[in-house]
């Protein structure tokens, strides 16, 4: 069996311009391509839903988180004691 060469080609692209016309080849041919990346889209997407969700590190029991700028504010004002 041998490879395609021009001339197999050019026969090709005249027998699809004399089926479909040489207005409506752009036009296949810029559907096939949207096609081609929404499938290509939706193969990542599930390679993507196949891996495990990633783990979220949990803190250790009986340790305690420091407060982030945003709880701080929402903390109330510690009591002060006067002497």
């Amino acid at each position: 069996m041998r490879n395609i060469g021009a001339p197999e080609l050019v026969l090709i692209l005249a027998v699809l311009v004399l089926l479909f016309g040489a207005k409506k080849l752009p036009d296949i041919s810029r559907s096939l391509g949207r096609s081609m990346r929404i499938f290509k889209s939706e193969i990542n997407q599930m390679k993507d839903d196949d891996k495990p969700p990633a783990a979220e590190p949990r803190p250790i029991e009986g340790t305690i988180e420091r407060p982030t700028p945003e709880t701080r504010e929402a903390l109330p004002e510690p009591e002060r004691r006067e002497p």
